[in-house]
């Protein structure tokens, strides 16, 4: 009688949960409200059987409970009642996978008019990419993936030169426009999680896999991995803001293309600039009306022109910044300097040549005394690149903020104490072996975490180089190199 009446309570207490939880799923924010409406008829059935099992093991144990020369009668088979149980649980199995199929079917058949979005992940981190004015996003493929194309997009497909790249954990989507979810994995298994606008799907290496959704709600979201990836899965998290669709348009604007980002990767080097903005004056005869050292010629010298006020044939008075010097070249009447003729005839030059010019004006000028060598910074920025490649800075932060690991901001010529109560100075040789074998010398206060990344020592050199650009930056110059 005791275990019945145990029954009957664990019935009612479990009925009682769930009506008066307070742990209730969020409202969704997207179309997806069908999702919501399959988990209550797959609860729904699933209490009824819960139910009506428990009570029915209430009902015999209090019917059938032993008693005193009373024997249990012996049935082998019962067709009737087995037949009641097949047709009652095929029942119920269908009332269980008929919705789930039904809200699937349409979770995947995307409307024409969606706009696509791709989700890339990689341990333990996400980014995006936006097809560009065209609509269309271009080819990717593994064997087009380096530090300098992290998409792996195909650099040569005109598709993808306009493809809108996020590398962040951060996107934005408008508000009441359907989007189309393509997902893929750099490396290992994951799965793509926004609770609130009801989306999950796992994403494999080698497919892409897809689904779709309308957000309905302005708000940040956070997005989450659901499928174990690794030690820090638990931090491989981001944002979904949805806002009204003129302020996406303008963020999104604002977001760099895959041309843009080569061309960045192809950027010459200071010294490579000056070469070539001297082969350019040369072959132009710019020489021949501004000189280099200051001397009176038939136009204003170069020399520490770059930053000065320049007095006007009109009276009035520039300053001579890049914007000047661009209009100077492509249209040279239209200000003219006071005591020079206007003998100047434009030129037309793209922009690197342009770029050329402008570094070699600007280096007769000289460089602000704090400012890095060039050199230095190209290498930094190529060791920018290779961290958010193999996403270092997901647990390494940059700003002063604690992660799973250390953070890089004045790590580089500091004291480090370490797991086993020595210490040791943060020099390139520690950097080095700490990258070769994260393994060999553990942080004190760190979970020895970190995996081994195989870089070439041209790529070591650049990454050490990027952790000691921001050695000295504080919490509001933390942003990595410029």
């Amino acid at each position: 009688m005791v275990f019945a009446i145990v029954l009957v309570l664990i019935v009612v207490a479990s009925v009682l949960f769930h009506v008066l939880s307070p742990w209730q799923a969020t409202a969704a924010a997207s179309n997806w409200g069908s999702i919501d409406a399959a988990l209550f008829i797959t609860l729904l059935i699933t209490g009824i059987f819960f139910i009506a099992v428990t009570l029915f093991m209430a009902l015999a144990i209090v019917r059938y409970r032993h008693k005193e020369g009373r024997r249990a009668a012996y049935q082998p088979e019962n067709k009737k009642l087995e037949w009641w149980l097949i047709g009652v649980t095929s029942v119920g199995i269908i009332g269980l996978l008929a919705p789930g199929l039904v809200v699937y079917h349409d979770f995947v058949r995307v409307p024409q008019d969606a706009h696509e979005l791709e989700v890339v992940a990689q341990q333990w981190q996400w980014s995006y990419r936006f097809p560009g004015q065209d609509g269309k996003l271009g080819k990717s493929g593994i064997k087009w993936i380096n530090s300098a194309n992290p998409f792996g997009l195909d650099p040569n497909d005109p598709l993808g030169q306009d493809d809108v790249l996020i590398r962040n954990n951060e996107v934005r989507l408008p508000l009441d426009q359907p989007v189309k979810v393509l997902l893929r994995s750099k490396d290992v298994l994951h799965n793509f999680y926004v609770p609130q606008i009801r989306s999950k799907m796992d994403m494999v290496p080698g497919m892409v896999s897809h689904f779709w959704f309308t957000p309905t709600k302005l708000g940040t979201y956070e997005v989450l991995c659901a499928e174990y990836c690794g030690l820090a899965h638990y931090n491989m998290r981001g944002h979904m803001i949805i806002e009204e669709p003129a302020a996406f348009d303008q963020w999104l604007s604002s977001q760099p293309t895959f041309a843009q980002t080569l061309r960045t990767a192809a950027k010459p080097s200071r010294e490579t600039l000056l070469e070539t903005g001297r082969q350019l004056v040369q072959n132009h005869g710019c020489l021949a009306c501004h000189s280099l050292d200051g001397s009176a010629s038939l136009g204003p010298g170069w020399k520490g022109l770059y930053g000065r006020t320049e007095l006007l044939a009109d009276g009035s008075s520039v300053k001579v910044d890049e914007a000047y010097l661009i209009e100077s070249i492509s249209a040279p009447k239209a200000k003219l300097v006071q005591g020079y003729p206007p003998v100047m005839v434009a030129y037309t030059f793209n922009q690197d040549e342009l770029d050329a010019l402008l570094a070699l004006i600007k280096s007769l000028s000289g460089a602000p005394p704090d400012e890095p060598p060039a050199a230095d910074v190209d290498l930094a920025l190529q060791g920018q690149r290779l961290a958010e490649t193999h996403g270092c800075l997901v647990c390494h932060s940059v700003d002063g903020k604690l992660g799973v690991g250390p953070t890089w901001q004045g790590l580089y010529g500091k004291t480090q104490s370490l797991a086993d109560g020595t210490s040791v100075m943060v020099d390139e040789a520690y950097l080095q072996a700490s990258i070769r074998d994260p393994a060999a010398v553990i942080a004190k206060g760190f979970a020895p975490v970190m995996p081994t990344i195989d870089l070439t020592d041209d790529e070591l050199d650049a990454l050490i180089a990027f952790i000691k650009s921001i050695a000295g930056k504080t919490d509001d110059t933390a942003e990595a190199v410029p």
